[in-house]
């Protein structure tokens, strides 16, 4: 009796689609992120299980954030694959960085497979109330039409 094998089919389509068979190596797609703004700085988070820390690269180029990664490939030899869905090779990310980033002090760290990009809010970005502050009331100069150029009025 045969019993029908789904991850046969998954095989021959990823097969189809990208070219490659079940046990070889396959080129990671791209890099799950999360970005958002918490007070004074944005914070990214970037999926990249199983990639070496040594290998995580974090840069700043012309406004442009660049994250590099690799997950190295698979050692074991001399096996036979029922199924290969996780990808080795290169990662790479590019986020083009506005003015508002203070490019200088941008921190990062990588802890069980996530590395988190901490990119502060530059100064002159930052909210800021403006001081008001009492000044003298100047006089202010009324020049009325007259046929001498020395009468002013002053109020």
């Amino acid at each position: 009796m045969l019993h029908p094998d789904p991850f046969r089919d998954i095989d021959r389509l990823t097969e189809q689609l990208l070219g490659t068979s079940a046990g070889s190596a396959r080129a990671p797609r791209f890099m799950p992120m999360d970005l958002y703004r918490s007070g004074d700085h944005y914070v990214l988070h970037a999926d990249l299980p199983g990639v070496d820390p040594g290998s995580v690269d974090v840069s700043v180029d012309g406004g442009i954030l660049t994250v590099k990664a690799q997950r190295s490939e698979r050692t074991e030899h001399d096996v036979q694959w029922l199924t290969s869905e996780r990808f080795t090779g290169s990662y790479l990310r590019q986020l083009a960085l506005g003015q508002d980033i203070d490019a200088d002090h941008i921190a990062a760290t990588y802890e069980n497979g996530v590395l988190t990009v901490t990119l502060p809010v530059a100064e002159r970005a930052k909210p800021r109330r403006i001081e008001i502050t009492p000044g003298a009331r100047e006089e202010a100069k009324v020049i009325e039409p007259s046929d001498s150029p020395d009468q002013t009025t002053t109020t």
